[in-house]
Order: C-alpha cells, then sequence, then structure tokens
C-alpha cells in the first residue's frame, strides 16, 4: 500500500491526473488479464470521473476517437510498458507521447504503469478473487 501511495502522489505531483492513472492502470490490467485489478481500477476510474463509455471501448480506444490526446499519450505508455518488447509503432507513439506530456509527466505516467504491472503480476499469481458487488460498488453478502 505504501509502494502505491507513493507512486500515486508522485504521479499527481507530476501532472499525472487521477482519471489518466486508471486509464493506465485499467489497460495494463486488460492487457496482464488481470481480473481483481480489473475490477477495482474500473470502479477507481468511475469514482475519479471516468464515464463508461470510455471504459467500455478502452480496448479499442485508438479506434474510438474518444480519447483526448492526453489520455492517448497515457495509453501509449501503458501498452508499451506492458507488452515487452516494444512492437515497430511503439517508439512512434512513445515520441508523440513524449511531446504531448513532457519528460516528468511521461516518466511519471511509465512509474503508474510500471507498478499496476507489478500488482497485477502479485494479483494473477496469488489468485486473488474478484468478489461479487451491487450497482453502488458494495460488496454482496
Amino acid at each position: 500500500m505504501a509502494f502505491s501511495s507513493v507512486i500515486r502522489e508522485g504521479a499527481v505531483q507530476q501532472g499525472v491526473s487521477a482519471q489518466e492513472s486508471e486509464l493506465i492502470k485499467v489497460r495494463a490490467s486488460q492487457l496482464n488479464g488481470c481480473s481483481f485489478c480489473l475490477d477495482l481500477h474500473s470502479r477507481e476510474a468511475r469514482q475519479a470521473g471516468m464515464p463508461q463509455q470510455k471504459l467500455d471501448v478502452l480496448p479499442a480506444w485508438r479506434e474510438s476517437g474518444i480519447f483526448s490526446e492526453r489520455e492517448r499519450a497515457v495509453l501509449a505508455i501503458a501498452e508499451a510498458t506492458t507488452q515487452l518488447p516494444l512492437s515497430e509503432g511503439s517508439g512512434d507513439e512513445l515520441s508523440g507521447a513524449l511531446a504531448v506530456l513532457g519528460e516528468s509527466t511521461f516518466v511519471a505516467a511509465e512509474w503508474v504503469a510500471i507498478a499496476i504491472n507489478a500488482f497485477n503480476r502479485i494479483s494473477v499469481l496469488s489468485g486473488h478473487p474478484v468478489r461479487p458487488r451491487d450497482s453502488d460498488g458494495k460488496l454482496v453478502r
């Protein structure tokens, strides 16, 4: 929890919004197949004000046309950090992301992606379960 807090606070200080951080976390969790983190961070993204439509089309973010330039930049970072080695097109996307975000925000977004990738691996390997929730996000007993 302390590691997560340090990353979150550092990202905010370097200009990564709560919504952008949650986009990174949800997209990396989708790619890694981490159901626990998807459940958690989709809920946190909505709490941070992320529209449900953006979460619904997130796997097709490049084609959807509804993500801002900054959101596309952090999503490119999320994917490049998660899917190593870099693809042929990743270099161009990352250069564009750097131009949009600036170096300190770009690096902070990388750290958010690095952290969620670590947590995804811990959750998947530990078998963290997704527990049923109601429409308000409260646990169903």
